[in-house]
């Protein structure tokens, strides 16, 4: 596919720009594929790189080729937005060539948009927190989510943290699953009060790390597996094996849009047996 201004710079320190992002895109698409295919996308775009404004778009962007799959949604408010779904490489690039940077993703799939498939626990650092206090609330989540049967997989997230995952079997609805996760997350903080949260206002938190469980609900979104973060470096939010929380050199940003096409085809996708893990939501 040709792409508009191929050479403009979408990353002014790194020099990376808009061919290097959908070369990206393309090389990562058959890891990212599975993560997001048939999942309605909102759409994280810089027109002008990322010195410049953000758009953050729901509705599919005017004149996106037919081939570009897309579901209806409708507002619990009223009305409908149409939403694309990266069903395919070819959609990841053009979706690099509408300046989408970052790609977030629903909880649940187009088939079944009442039942996600997935709960999320982000865990988000304030300012200065070291990130070995992320990675043991991880590992707290993840025991914690083991007691009561479910299978946990880690992601940094390209930012600042991690997101714990567990896959579920799609027979809750969203307000069950937002509920059953926070519940389990003041369980967890309730565990290590000095280092871990549920409060969302930031004065409240003094400097704890915010177990966050908003994700979970109905509409909202995530950043997508793969996905390439608007941040000095290019940094991707990575899917981890287990394991690697107890590394401490890991970090959030450890690997970037340069780097992260080489773990995967020295590893492949540690992610790639997530559908099978899925479990049914504990009582």
């Amino acid at each position: 596919m040709r792409l508009s201004h191929a050479d403009k710079v979408l990353f002014p320190g790194d020099g990376i720009t808009k061919a290097d992002l959908a070369a990206y895109y393309e090389s990562v698409a058959g890891a990212m594929v599975p993560h997001t295919r048939d999942r309605p996308l909102n759409l994280w775009r810089w027109n002008a790189g990322i010195g410049g404004a953000r758009i953050v778009q729901q509705e599919i962007p005017k004149g996106a080729p037919d081939w570009v799959r897309r579901v209806t949604v409708g507002r619990r408010a009223g009305g409908s937005v149409c939403h694309a779904m990266a069903n395919d490489a070819a959609t990841l690039v053009w979706l690099a060539n509408q300046n989408a940077i970052t790609l977030h993703v629903w909880t649940s799939r187009a088939d079944r948009l009442d039942r996600p498939d997935r709960m999320i626990f982000d865990l988000d650092p304030p300012e200065g927190v070291d990130f070995a206090g992320v990675r043991r609330a991880a590992l707290q989540v993840g025991d914690t989510l083991r007691d009561l049967g479910l299978e946990p997989f880690a992601m940094v997230t390209g930012s600042k943290g991690v997101h714990v995952v567990a896959p579920l079997r799609r027979t809750a609805d969203h307000d069950r699953v937002r509920a059953s996760a926070g519940a389990i997350a003041e369980e967890i903080a309730q565990r290590a009060p000095g280092e871990l949260t549920t409060h969302w206002r930031k004065e409240r938190r003094e400097g704890r790390i915010l177990v966050d469980v908003a994700r979970n609900t109905y509409a909202q979104t995530t950043v997508a597996p793969y996905a390439v973060r608007a941040r000095p470096g290019a940094p991707v939010a990575t899917p981890l094996a287990w394991e690697e929380l107890e590394d401490p050199q890991l970090r959030a940003d450890r690997w970037t849009l340069r780097t992260l096409p080489a773990r995967l085809d020295e590893g492949g996708d540690p992610w790639a047996g997530l559908r099978r893990a899925a479990r049914t939501l504990p009582a």
